[in-house]
Parts: C-alpha cells; structure tokens; sequence
C-alpha cells in the first residue's frame, strides 16, 4: 500500500501563520513531491461543533474561509482531496466502535484534551442547573482524540502532518489502532505523525508571546490580512519588555520577532530587506549586544511576512470571484472521501463480525444449523 496523508483544520476562523507553518506549508510541499499515493484535508466542522454547538453559523460561515485559505496556498484539488467531514457520515459511525477501546481516565491523562479544555473554560464539576458562568465539558469535546483516530484511520493514512502540540492525540490513535488490532485482527493502518523541520515551527507563538497562536485569545497574524494589518500587528508584537533603550542588549529567546524570523525568513532576504546584516545570526548577535532597537527587525518581519502573504492574498482575491466552483470541489471531494471511509468501515464491521447481512457463510450455517434439528 501507498503512502497516504491526512490532515485538517477546524473551521472556526480563518487560518493563520500558525496552521500555516505548522502544517498547511507542509501540505502543499508534499502535495507536489509526488512521494504520496492519495492526500486527504478535511474541514473539521463536527468537531468544531463540539464546543461551538450553541453558535452553528460561525461554523457554516467559515467552511468556506478554510476552503479559500487552503485553495489560496496552493492546496490543489487534482492532486488532494478536500472534504468536508460531517458528510462523511462513516467517521461517526467508526468513531463509536472506537469509544469502546478507551478508557474514561485515559482522554483525561491526554496533554492535548487537558490544555483544550483549560484554554476554553470548561469544567468537569458543573452540576444540572448550575447558574454560574462555569461551562461543562460536552462529551464529544472530550472524546475528541477518538473522533480524531476515526478521521485518521478511515482513509488508511500513513503520515498526519501536525504541530507538535498533536503529539499525544496521534499518539491515541496508534493505541486505538494497536488495541482494534490485537482484539479484532489486522485491520487498520498505524499512522505515523510529520512534524516541522523547522523547530520555529513547532508551536509558532502568538503576536502577545502568548505559548501558541490562537485565534480564541486574539494573537493571530490571518493568512488573509492586508498589508495594513501585517504591519498592525508586527509592530505590536512582544519582544524583550527590558529592551528599553537601543543601547541596551535585549533578548532573543522568547523575543517573538526573532521566533517568527526563525520560522519564516531565508538568507536571501537580507540582501533584498536588511542588507547591513549577512545573516540572521549576526542580526541577533547585535541585537544581544545592544545597540539594535525593535522598529528595525520588525520593519524586516514584516518585509519577509508581505512577500510571502502577497501572493496568497492574490490567489484567494481569484478564488472569492468563484465561490460556486468552491463548493463543487468540495462537494466532489466529500463525496470521493465518502468512498473510501464506507470501504474501511466494511473492513472494520467484518473484522468485529457485525456485518450480519453480508456474511453469507454465517447465513448458511445458521440456516443448516436449525434444519439439522
């Protein structure tokens, strides 16, 4: 079997530099290697319904955000398919056979489960009738990392492209899968996650040094933003709040602006934005000495942002003129992903000897069974 991708966003918001990094740069540069056989992006809405569920609209709205973002990078629907995942209706269906190879205080040891429901307020000590402002955790939030194993092991993907903050969720899913496995027999495909090559990229901070760029807290730089709000937000950016004077060194680690140069700027820019430095490094060397004030590197950062942002602004200006052709490639990727999942759910029904009115075998010994008395 060919090597397989899958991977998503949830459609919340529009993506930012953080998705983009993280993985939705990777995903094209794989998309055009040629090195894998089929590759699947799916737009999340069921699970971002999980803890948007009293706010369905800003959900419907954003499908298409999500859609424009990944068609604007370069994510090309001949060569991966996008699909949408609540018109896959096998992921649920998998997902509830799933629920019984996890144990209640597993989700809760999960990192990723743990800092996902401290980040949005919710409490797992929330009686009926409770009047405060508290909110109980909703059970398919929580269940999250089985939804998620369904997504993977649907398409029988290989690789998962993710931050490193969905290490422990792709985790969970190579025990569901070893667990399905060892209980039912070899049915499903162990996945294995693609980090960044870029530690910068790992977990690209907010715009406030916040620990991850979030659109819940506000500290996001949109792949869609103009030029206008690029610069807005760079020279808001946190750097070294003791980098008070030019003359004093200040800090580079933890300094968001040189964490965004890790991630995003290449030799080159230099001699094109900042031609009295040769190199990031001599950049914050002087920076470190002191003798460097903030409004210059920001200046750079956004330089090196506007070159790359520009030209994905110009895709999705093409794209918003044919929002139609948007939905029918959406449309025929939901229904080419349909496809392959009800393939991998009849495996997965027949290895757990559910598939009642297929097995034919099981019909005739039956049937000779009660002749024979």
């Amino acid at each position: 079997m060919g090597k397989i991708i899958l991977t998503g966003d949830r459609p919340t918001g529009r993506l930012h530099l953080g998705h983009f990094v993280g993985s939705l740069r990777r995903r094209v540069e794989l998309q055009n290697s040629g090195e894998f056989e089929k590759i699947f992006i799916m737009i999340a809405d069921a699970q971002a319904l999980t803890d948007n569920a009293d706010n369905p609209e800003k959900v419907r709205q954003n499908i298409i955000e999500v859609a424009l973002d990944y068609l604007s990078c370069g994510i090309d629907p001949s060569k991966s398919t996008v699909f949408i995942q609540s018109q896959v209706a096998e992921l649920c269906e998998l997902a509830f056979y799933y629920m019984n190879l996890v144990t209640v205080s597993r989700l809760q040891r999960n990192p990723t489960v743990k800092s996902e429901i401290k980040m949005r307020g919710f409490s797992d000590d929330v009686a009926e009738g409770d009047t405060t402002q508290k909110k109980g955790i909703p059970v398919g939030f929580f269940t999250y990392p089985i939804s998620q194993a369904s997504d993977i092991t649907a398409f029988k993907a290989t690789t998962v492209p993710a931050g490193e903050d969905q290490e422990p969720m792709i985790e969970q899913t190579r025990e569901i899968v070893n667990k399905f496995n060892s209980v039912y027999g070899e049915t499903l495909v162990m996945p294995e996650i693609l980090l960044p090559d870029n530690a910068a990229c790992m977990r690209l901070p907010g715009t406030d040094g916040k620990a991850k760029m979030s659109k819940s807290l506000g500290n996001c730089i949109y792949l869609s933003d103009t030029e206008k709000e690029v610069k807005q937000k760079v020279m808001g950016m946190y750097t070294d709040p003791d980098h008070i004077h030019i003359e004093d060194p200040g800090k580079v680690e933890g300094n968001c602006v040189f964490t965004y140069l890790d991630a995003f700027c290449r030799p080159e820019h230099f001699a094109k934005y900042l031609p009295d430095y040769a190199s990031l490094d001599e950049l914050k060397a002087h920076y470190r000495r002191g003798g460097l004030g903030d409004v210059k590197i920001k200046k750079f950062l956004i330089a090196v942002l506007d070159e790359l942002l520009e030209p994905i602004r110009a895709r999705r200006k093409e794209w918003e003129q044919n929002i139609e052709e948007v939905y029918r490639i959406l449309e025929n990727g939901s229904a080419a992903a349909r496809e392959v999942a009800a393939q991998t759910l009849s495996e997965v029904r027949a290895a757990m000897k559910i598939n009642y009115f297929e097995d034919k075998a099981l019909i005739a010994e039956q049937a000779a069974k009660y002749k024979a008395e």
